[in-house]
């Protein structure tokens, strides 16, 4: 195990901020049980000042514990760790804490992964051979409260969606207009913010609003809702 006390790339200088009055920065933690993995990944993440590396886990206990104490932003999860799978790391982390983003990372294009991904809750899958190019996209995705998928994955899991039993692709009955309109707007990755312009209504109206519809539907993540809005033609594949 190992954490990074300080920031990733402070600014030094006369013209630099002092600590508190510095902007606060998006916690990460990685988790991978190959080490030089796991230094890639923070050389990539170094590129984001904005941006701070809380610690490595080398196994999905770990990665639990750590999360736990350290309360990232986004946890970054190898899908096969010793002592814990990424899998099921990811559903203790976000029992614990469901405002954590998880993105598992993979080095297989398995649709039964991904199935299994969607169910933990985990709003991002990237795969490892796209680590180099696409890991800050996904995390600024994550970051912005939208799912991610390797272009790959992305094909195989809206094939999964367009496959899904007609006897349950209408399910909007159970919602109200007004909660039919959150569903969509969250969807296509709007703010709380930016839900309560578009409908004229308070911020805290739209939050009551998007917990009931979670409530009411029994979703535990955005990506749930996000599957549900497409497999109910609520937004377009």
């Amino acid at each position: 195990m190992k954490k990074n006390d300080g920031p990733l790339n402070p600014p030094t200088g006369p013209g630099a901020r002092s600590s508190a009055e510095a902007p606060e920065l998006a916690g990460i933690l990685i988790a991978d049980d190959h080490e030089l993995l796991r230094r890639g990944l923070c050389a990539v993440l170094a590129e984001r000042p904005d941006w701070r590396v809380l610690g490595e886990a080398a196994n999905g206990r770990e990665a639990v514990r750590m999360a736990a104490s350290l309360k990232p932003a986004v946890v970054v999860l190898d899908v096969t760790m010793p002592e814990l799978n990424g899998l099921e790391a990811a559903r203790q982390i976000l029992a614990d804490a469901p405002q954590t983003r998880v993105l598992i990372l993979s080095a297989h294009e398995s649709e039964q992964i991904v199935r299994e991904v969607l169910q933990a809750g985990a709003q991002g899958y990237l795969l490892k051979s796209d680590a180099g190019r696409e890991l800050i996209k996904a995390i600024d995705a994550l970051l912005g409260n939208k799912p991610y998928f390797t272009s790959t994955v992305a094909r195989m899991v809206l094939e999964g969606y367009l496959r899904a039993p007609q006897g349950q692709a209408d399910e909007t009955g159970r919602l109200s207009p007004r909660e039919r309109e959150i569903v969509q707007l969250v969807a296509e990755g709007r703010s709380n913010k930016e839900v309560a312009a578009a409908l004229g209504i308070s911020v805290k109206t739209a939050e009551t609003h998007r917990s009931n519809v979670m409530q009411k539907m029994g979703f535990h993540s955005v990506t749930e809702l996000v599957r549900y809005a497409i497999r109910n033609k609520m937004i377009a594949p």
